[in-house]
């Protein structure tokens, strides 16, 4: 079954030492934590994915943040960003809960799994290539084991493009060349799988006024109607 194997590979990928500079940026952050977050117990490790095995909504973002998911051990937990996706899947129906706070708060994704382009949160949230290709083996396996998928969601140009070469690598695309990162964009990745383009909801794009709240709810507005009408 796949939400057994998808299960195992997280046990994995929490165990994953495989890029250095992270494990020592990750582990240096969990040790000397900031002020605000000083009477937590950081979870210090990769964060592994979560949601639905049968989901057919993929949600892939960049890498967990400093003080969020490398703190709360949850994806999108604890920072900014996580607030407006998760009252967004919230709206159109993915989650059964607009707020994440923390790994045991109840939250439960509908239909949807969310995962990244990196498990450990990279110094300055820059990210070198060969990490990248590190941790895209795991992407690629959970591409095989969600056997439902219909539209794939990207957080970011670096996910964007995460996607696609995963995609390209499995051969499930029918796309010659990369396609253009816009936000808003859609393109179909084969017959059955669509790719949505979205700017990541960080601060510095949610503070500026690049990405608004109504341009992102309408990205999860189109997701929840091509899953509807597929």
């Amino acid at each position: 079954m796949s939400n057994t194997d998808l299960a195992a590979l997280q046990k994995t990928i929490v165990k994953c030492r495989a890029c250095p500079r992270l494990v020592r940026w990750r582990e240096k952050v969990a040790k000397e934590k900031v002020a605000r977050f000083m009477d937590c117990d950081y979870w210090g490790k990769p964060v592994p994915s979560l949601g639905d095995p049968r989901a057919r909504l993929l949600i892939v973002g960049l890498a967990p943040a400093a003080h969020g998911g490398n703190r709360t051990g949850r994806m999108f937990t604890g920072d900014r960003s996580g607030d407006w996706l998760y009252r967004a899947l919230h709206k159109y129906g993915f989650a059964n809960r607009g707020e994440s706070f923390s790994r045991t708060d109840g939250l439960r994704l509908l239909d949807c799994y969310i995962t990244a382009s990196a498990r450990c949160a990279p110094p300055q949230n820059k990210l070198l290539p060969a990490e990248l290709k590190n941790c895209r083996t795991y992407l690629l396996q959970e591409i095989r084991l969600l056997k439902r998928l219909t539209v794939i969601v990207a957080l970011g140009r670096i996910a964007f493009d995460t996607v696609f070469n995963s995609f390209r690598e499995l051969e499930l695309t029918s796309l010659p060349v990369r396609p253009l990162f816009t936000h808003g964009a859609q393109y179909a990745l084969n017959q059955d799988q669509t790719l949505l383009a979205s700017f990541h909801p960080s601060q510095q794009n949610t503070f500026t006024g690049k990405l608004t709240e109504p341009m992102f709810n309408a990205i999860f507005r189109r997701a929840r109607s091509l899953i509807g009408a597929g």
